[in-house]
């Protein structure tokens, strides 16, 4: 069984799909988010009801006050493909607040130790709910929630408090 990533680990290398201004590219994970702060959070599913009315909005909201305390740039995370997470992005108005990233093969969650089967919900292999803050591509914080609807240890706001103390 493969260990889950934990503080002080450094982010697995992944090159993931997405959609840039001219169309699909590749992008290098290890490599993007070198000698920068980020705050990860991934969620279960785009469009899904925690999803949509909860985690990515609370982030959006809160994007000028997280990026106040240091961060460079917050990312979501989630196991749909690049269309689907650019339309997710639109739909949310988290463009210039929060980058969209697709990891539509559960490769970097799979890396990381988190993914989880949701086959009896008919969406297969998808991201557990959570946040990180990696500092130059090394875990310094993970809060993983224990059930898939849950947004209250990976939720904006939780994620303010910790960048605080």
């Amino acid at each position: 069984m493969k260990m889950t990533i934990k503080i002080g680990d450094a982010l697995p290398h992944v090159t993931l799909k997405r959609l840039g201004e001219n169309g699909m590219e590749d992008l290098a994970f290890g490599e993007y988010i070198k000698g920068k702060k980020i705050v990860l959070f991934a969620v279960p599913g785009a469009f899904t009801p925690s999803c949509t009315m909860k985690h990515l909005p609370g982030y959006v909201a809160n994007a000028d006050k997280i990026k106040a305390t240091g961060v460079d740039e917050i990312i979501c995370l989630s196991v749909n493909d690049p269309f689907v997470m650019k339309a997710f992005g639109e739909q949310a108005n988290a463009n210039g607040k929060v980058t969209m990233l697709p990891d539509w093969k559960a490769e970097l969650v799979g890396a990381m130790g988190l993914s989880f089967d949701a086959s009896g919900a008919g969406l297969g292999t998808r991201a557990q709910r959570f946040s990180m803050v990696i500092e130059n591509g090394v875990v310094t914080d993970l809060q993983v929630e224990e059930a898939p609807s849950a947004v209250e240890l990976s939720g904006a706001e939780a994620c303010l408090v910790k960048l605080a103390a």
